[in-house]
């Protein structure tokens, strides 16, 4: 049976697909071995599917993914044959509290909230919070977009802490890197292997592993 990453945010805007799209390509290439990476796009923006696309065109280039892009009644089997085809399965879920968000949480063995550094996205993050706990299911916020250092930074690393909410310690840094990568259809980790921000993708990757294992 398939363990499920649902990354969800009722805020658009804060990286939620291109932390799918390169936290996939990762998976998928460290499962080269015959782990199946699956990617599931809830998104009505349909961005994943596009970036799959742009990957797919690709031919024999980076490890191939399962893909889905349901939505409504459609989507509920749709999980439910991925469970069946992958090992690992990553969802996209929409900017906003609905059935399909609420489904997608359900299912997960473990929600990742991503939150840039500043208030709205931490304001925002509070709600998914909210739904992950509702549904009985883990969540770790991640640090997503964030300069080395700074007020902001500073700010909201304590505004989390203050309130005792779960994140994971690796955080993603505001780098052009993983925008063009996302451009050309791969992930951090294929596109620049040896770059900072593959580095910490890679890091991000190490402690969602141990959480779902």
């Amino acid at each position: 049976m398939a363990r499920i990453i649902t990354v969800a945010q009722q805020k658009g805007g804060t990286g939620k697909t291109t932390l799918v799209a390169h936290l996939a390509a990762a998976l998928a290439a460290a499962a080269a071995g015959g782990r199946r990476v699956a990617v599931l796009d809830t998104d009505p923006q349909h961005s994943l599917a596009r970036w799959h696309a742009l990957r797919a065109a690709r031919g024999a280039g980076p490890p191939a993914l399962i893909f889905a892009d349901p939505a409504g009644w459609r989507l509920g089997p749709a999980i439910d044959k991925l469970r069946r085809e992958a090992d690992v399965v990553l969802i996209d879920s929409p900017p906003q509290i609905d059935t399909d968000a609420r489904l997608a949480v359900r299912v997960a063995d473990l929600v990742l909230i991503p939150v840039q550094p500043s208030p709205p996205d931490l304001w925002a993050a509070e709600g998914t919070l909210a739904l992950a706990a509702a549904e009985r299911r883990p969540a770790r916020l991640v640090l997503n977009r964030a300069p080395a250092a700074g007020r902001l930074r500073d700010w909201v690393e304590a505004e989390i802490a203050t309130r005792a909410w779960p994140r994971l310690a690796a955080a993603l840094g505001n780098r052009i890197g993983f925008a063009s990568a996302f451009a050309d259809g791969l992930g951090i980790t294929e596109a620049a292997p040896r770059s900072t921000a593959a580095a910490e993708l890679r890091a991000l990757l190490t402690e969602i592993e141990e959480l779902i294992a």
